[in-house]
């Protein structure tokens, strides 16, 4: 077997307040292979938030090893995490993080710029991505003329244009409503089955159901990791929405 993108070798996140220890992650371990869809799911509190910002190289766990491809990130300094970050991972945000003064292509461009890339190099890539996620047209718009899925679809294209070995999507329907985030994760899942590798950070079950592995996190420890199937609050979730679809 090839090995994993992602792997945390019992990691623990411990914070300080006061005289008490909160442990926000506690001993997790686990690898996330090239290919997967994996959803961590979890209530807020959980640890899962925590976990996703440590993937993304946005913290640094207070103890474990975090390997990034192969790359012991623990090791690196704040510059080489800054490039491989930029490099590897592409995010896609609850609230977009698009910038409002900027058009479309102008947003998607924004990673690219980083890569040192010449200019002509940065449009064909943004654009390539736009025309996967439907929005070559709208290349000129600016976010406010979009609508909510439409903005979305935008921060999945610049999350796409640096071709990144893992995409982190952070709650990506959490601003949406519930037909345009089932389109939203429809697409994410076509994504995956196109051989991107995708992180899914969330809080509703019946997202999570979308992807093929759930790992749940309760009081920073893993409960659950395995097929989708095997989760039975997941599955709970999926049997009483289609009894209410028949009704």
């Amino acid at each position: 077997m090839n090995n994993p993108l992602v792997e945390f070798q019992d990691i623990y996140k411990i914070y300080v307040m006061g005289d008490q220890e909160v442990r926000a992650i506690d001993g997790v371990s686990f690898s996330v292979y090239k290919g997967e869809f994996l959803a961590i799911i979890g209530q807020s509190g959980s640890g899962k938030s925590t976990c996703m910002n440590i993937i993304g190289c946005l913290d640094v766990p207070t103890s474990g090893k975090y390997f990034l491809n192969g790359t012991d990130v623990g090791k690196l300094s704040d510059n080489k995490l800054a490039e491989i970050r930029n490099e590897m991972l592409g995010f896609i945000f609850q609230q977009y993080n698009l910038l409002p003064k900027l058009n479309v292509l102008e947003n998607v461009k924004l990673p690219l710029m980083y890569k040192g890339l010449k200019e002509s190099e940065q449009t064909k890539r943004a654009m390539a991505a736009l025309e996967r996620v439907g929005l070559s047209d709208k290349y000129h718009h600016k976010p406010s003329q979009l609508s909510g899925g439409q903005q979305q679809r935008v921060s999945i294209a610049r999350a796409l244009a640096g071709s990144p070995s893992v995409i982190l999507a952070d709650e990506p329907t959490g601003a949406l409503d519930s037909k345009t985030g089932k389109e939203v994760m429809n697409f994410l899942a076509e994504l995956n089955s196109q051989g991107n590798t995708i992180i899914l950070i969330t809080h509703d079950n019946s997202i999570a159901a979308t992807a093929k592995r759930i790992m749940r996190i309760n009081d920073g420890k893993i409960i659950y990791d395995g097929p989708a199937s095997g989760d039975e609050i997941i599955r709970s979730t999926v049997l009483n929405k289609g009894k209410e679809a028949d009704k």
